[in-house]
């Protein structure tokens, strides 16, 4: 006959349980059959990932807050005009006086991109078919923030949606330089060879896309001067 379990048999288990896993002697079951020889996981060394063929450059002070841009990215990555599916964002302060009233966050495709580094499904990655843009593979993503959480700007340059396409499920969307539009306007798409949505539409020219590496340090690499003298001529600020 099967003997049953009394309570105070069942608090001496439990409680020895809690000894061993507080002094850190237990260990699950499934990591006790692991073996100890295997080879641990490669880990992402950001010296090992290659630099963007292409970056944007952005004039806060010539921006016009009209959000063109974002429509843009949004249509030609998912079809639909939505500021909240933009890979570029424009903030603006309508309480601060120019030039601080407007703020662009673009992605900066960094060298050293730390949202690949932090991505656990390896969905985050320089693709060398998009010129090494840091793109976001949407069958790997699982939607979990860490890229988010990982980008040292504010706000990150990665953000989560709910993208119809995926089921409504978060997935993590950055800018890939156009790389990935199935909407674009262009048969030949995006990407650092192709045409980027952000810059073509802005009616004012104040993104700018290069193939030269910015400073990393800090904003000035990121954050240039496009205004040049037309811009004087309209009795605009050039400096």
């Amino acid at each position: 006959m099967e003997k049953k379990q009394s309570r105070r048999d069942f608090l001496k288990y439990s409680g020895t349980i809690v000894l061993l896993v507080g002094s850190g002697c237990y260990v699950p079951l499934d990591r006790q059959s692991a073996d100890p020889q295997a080879p641990a996981a490669p880990l992402k060394r950001l010296s090992d990932i290659p630099p963007s063929d292409g970056y944007l450059l952005v004039d806060v002070k010539k921006c016009q807050g009209c959000v063109s841009c974002m429509l843009a990215c949004s249509l030609v990555h998912e079809g639909v005009e939505s500021q909240s599916l933009s890979r570029i964002q424009i903030m603006q302060n309508s309480f601060a006086a120019y030039p601080h009233d407007i703020d662009i966050a673009q992605c900066r495709q960094c060298v050293e991109p730390a949202c690949v580094e932090a991505c656990p499904e390896d969905a985050l990655s320089a693709d060398a078919k998009f010129g090494h843009a840091r793109v976001v593979d949407m069958e790997k993503c699982i939607g979990c923030g860490e890229c988010v959480e990982a980008c040292p700007f504010s706000p990150s340059r990665s953000q989560l949606a709910s993208l119809e396409h995926d089921a409504g499920d978060d997935k993590a969307v950055k800018c890939d330089l156009c790389s990935a539009t199935p909407y674009h306007w262009d048969a030949a798409g995006g990407g650092p060879e192709g045409q980027q949505a952000c810059v073509a539409v802005c009616p004012v020219g104040a993104i700018k896309f290069t193939k030269e590496v910015p400073v990393q340090d800090g904003d000035a690499g990121y954050k240039v001067n496009l205004r040049g003298s037309p811009w004087g001529q309209l009795n605009f600020p050039t400096g």
